[in-house]
């Protein structure tokens, strides 16, 4: 029997009460100019800070149900360029400009002559279809990830079951190495990733009996980690780019989600410096 099975309502709330109750909690990262660039785990992350910051550096602890203020309707032409990184994002990029252009056009009907141009459509008008993975792909080749190691994918599970292939296939020198979330610690430059899935898998060799079929699932990009927490940047949070700031046991293992929240049931070791 594996070792690691779905985690119970104590440490869930042990770890919600732990990132309430402690005042020594880290701050976010520094600006995305003051991190390392070297090496592709240094890329990886600073090319999701950029994002970040160009989102107004948005932070949330845990699972948030709404944001501290509201994502910036301007970032519309982020959402594109995100779209713009995987094979089914030309069609998504046409609905959305489509959609746009007739929303703003209509507004400026209804203004007086003269009046300014109209405020942009707010940004939870671009959530569907989801955006996590395109950028997700998005940031993966920023950071200058070739394709054939990441294979840019508008779902979260299309580019997972390649990792998970490709690790199955050549486990030491696999680009990215799947760990169970209770065995591995993260570091900056990994992903750890949720299923979203009403019957939601809690460990990924479970996925392996699967492959090919879809599941709503979510991955972010670790950008820090230390003093109790996990720190990591994702799409499509909350109709934004968010840093979201999870809690970690002693040894820097990301704890269990709330029983109603998507378990983690992957973390990818990013080893891009190391694999031949």
């Amino acid at each position: 029997m594996r070792a690691w099975m779905r985690p119970g309502l104590t440490l869930a709330m042990a770890g919600i009460v732990a990132l309430a109750g402690c005042a020594t909690l880290p701050p976010p990262p520094p600006v995305p100019e003051a991190v390392p660039s070297a090496g592709m785990r240094g890329r990886l992350a600073r090319a999701a800070l950029v994002e970040w910051d160009a989102w107004g550096r948005l932070t949330a602890d845990g699972w948030p149900e709404a944001l501290p203020v509201p994502a910036a309707p301007e970032n519309y032409s982020r959402v594109l360029s995100y779209w713009d990184a995987v094979p089914e994002g030309p069609a998504v990029i046409r609905r959305h400009q489509d959609t746009h252009d007739a929303l703003l056009a209509g507004l400026t009907e209804m203004l007086p002559e003269g009046a300014p141009p109209p405020a942009l459509p707010s940004i939870s008008l671009w959530a569907y279809p989801a955006w996590s993975a395109a950028f997700i792909s998005s940031v993966m080749g920023r950071a200058g990830v070739p394709g054939f190691v990441f294979p840019p994918a508008a779902a979260h599970s299309i580019y997972i079951d390649a990792l998970l292939s490709a690790a199955a296939g050549n486990p030491e020198g696999a680009a990215f190495r799947p760990h169970a979330p209770s065995e591995y610690a993260p570091r900056p430059g990994d992903m750890i990733c949720a299923d979203r899935s009403f019957s939601p898998l809690y460990h990924w060799q479970d996925r392996m009996a699967e492959m090919g079929e879809f599941r709503p699932m979510h991955c972010d990009v670790v950008v820090a980690a230390g003093g109790g927490l996990v720190q990591a940047v994702g799409g499509n949070v909350l109709d934004a780019v968010v840093l979201r700031r999870f809690p970690a046991d002693s040894g820097g293992r990301a704890l269990p989600p709330p029983p109603d929240k998507p378990p983690f049931f992957v973390v990818f070791e990013n080893r891009l410096d190391e694999a031949p």
